[in-house]
């Protein structure tokens, strides 16, 4: 790669975001060194092994371990790094508001580990409230001050929100529609063109798994101000979910008047304006980003005195459908009360063992709270569903056809590529009463219907 300068990383968090810019970092050719708390998530990614399930994750760790280490402690990655990366969590209060207490402990600890003398960049991967990229600067001004280092050792605080999509969180790292970077210095906008040079320019070799998508070009990097980059994550992320649900809204009046919002959606995605994205009607969105980041943007606007109508919106629309589902089957049962009902899926979206905020597990939750018997199956989510559904009226099954055995109603709650296979007259033909609500409008409808079952979709 010519003239490509490594440096020297330090990754504060290991969990979806951190490990995978991590080890995407490390096989471009930088030297990272991962830090978590977790010792059993350190012990894991030492013996090569992926603490979550994201396509391609341990295959990447194989072919970066020679430039990828791992510790618990933050003083033994930090004195000798050129930048430090902080990709902590940030959970939701009662109130809606992003927690920042993890990034503003990892602040802290990182600036108890500076070396005198030395210049760092320490920047916020997380994503964070308006105005936490100062409050960063602040707590590590304070411990300078304290440790008598705040004239010799600089420090350039630098904004970097992610967008990544669990389930694609390598390929997106690697192949960005953009990379906004938000910082006040030049110093700190240098180093982080530096890092992700192989990047922007497209240079290195791609791993065989992660294909370089066709006719995919250069990046542009977005170079801002700190607050306007914090905005950008909160914006994107909550007009996405706009664009969700209004199809989902769409979709309900589609079944009113007799339209198919497939068709509807597929008209509107042709209008270079509107675009096909993020217009699939279904259960809602959920997952570790939407939910948190509206209800944070909500918060953000509560605290500054503006209200957000149509985000609130876009959220209530979002937990609406789920119950609007349940409603739909059971209409079409006459009740659900006493019945087997089946499931298949569980994580928030397929690819992923992820069911943080999961349309699926509240639809679940949803239809024993109304009496039913539930039967479940996932690929990856079963030991985390387990968990969050403990003590509830819930078996799960390894196989799906299993799910369907005796049940008097099956939904597809997750459009894994697994389910679009089955065999659908085994399916039918396994069950009390053959009633199918495809809640991800995965299925062909002919088929279904074909196979023996009484078929319902959204919008359709």
């Amino acid at each position: 790669m010519d003239g490509f300068q490594p440096l020297r990383v330090a990754m504060i968090g290991t969990g979806y975001v951190g490990l995978s810019t991590a080890t995407a970092l490390a096989y471009l050719g930088h030297h990272v060194v991962g830090v978590d708390k977790d010792e059993v998530k350190i012990n894991l990614l030492r013996a090569g092994k992926s603490p979550i399930k994201e396509h391609g994750m341990e295959e990447l760790l194989a072919l970066s371990r020679d430039r990828l280490t791992f510790t618990q402690d933050t003083s033994q990655a930090v004195p000798n790094a050129d930048l430090i990366l902080i990709a902590v969590g940030t959970p939701s209060k009662g109130n809606g508001e992003a927690d920042t207490r993890y990034v503003e402990i990892a602040a802290q600890e990182v600036a108890e580990a500076f070396l005198p003398g030395r210049p760092y960049v320490v920047v916020v991967k997380s994503t964070v409230p308006i105005g936490t990229n100062r409050r960063v600067s602040y707590v590590i001004r304070k411990v300078l001050e304290e440790r008598g280092l705040s004239d010799s050792t600089p420090v350039y605080i630098v904004s970097n929100p992610e967008f990544l999509r669990e389930g694609t969180a390598l390929y997106d790292t690697l192949y960005p529609d953009r990379i906004v970077v938000g910082a006040e210095e030049q110093e700190g906008i240098s180093v982080m063109q530096r890092l992700y040079r192989p990047i922007l320019e497209q240079t290195f070799n791609p791993p065989s798994f992660l294909n370089r998508p066709a006719g995919y070009g250069f990046p542009p990097m977005i170079t801002t101000d700190p607050i306007s980059a914090e905005m950008i994550k909160y914006a994107s992320n909550a007009f996405l979910s706009l664009k969700i649900s209004f199809i989902n809204e769409i979709a309900g009046l589609c079944e009113r008047v007799g339209a198919d919002v497939n068709e509807v959606a597929r008209g509107m995605g042709l209008d270079k304006r509107i675009g096909p994205h993020f217009l699939k009607a279904g259960l809602g969105w959920g997952g570790s980003c939407f939910p948190k980041d509206t209800a944070a943007l909500l918060a953000i606007g509560e605290e500054h005195g503006y209200e957000m109508p149509i985000v609130s919106a876009s959220r209530r629309v979002n937990y609406e459908q789920r119950y609007r589902m349940v409603d739909k089957l059971q209409e079409t049962l006459k009740g659900v009360r006493g019945r087997v009902i089946g499931v298949l899926g569980l994580s928030f979206k397929p690819g992923t063992d992820d069911i943080r905020e999961s349309p699926s597990i509240d639809l679940v939750k949803i239809l024993v709270e109304r009496g039913a018997h539930v039967r479940a199956h996932d690929p990856a989510a079963i030991p985390n569903a387990r968990k969050e559904l403990e003590g509830l009226d819930v078996e799960f099954f390894s196989d799906p056809y299993d799910v369907a055995v005796g049940a008097e109603g099956l939904v597809l709650a997750t459009d894994w590529s697994e389910y679009g296979i089955l065999d659908l007259k085994q399916l039918a033909e396994s069950m009390v009463t053959p009633v199918l609500l495809d809640a991800r409008n995965m299925l062909d409808r002919g088929k279904a219907e074909e196979a023996g079952f009484l078929y319902m979709g959204v919008g359709r």
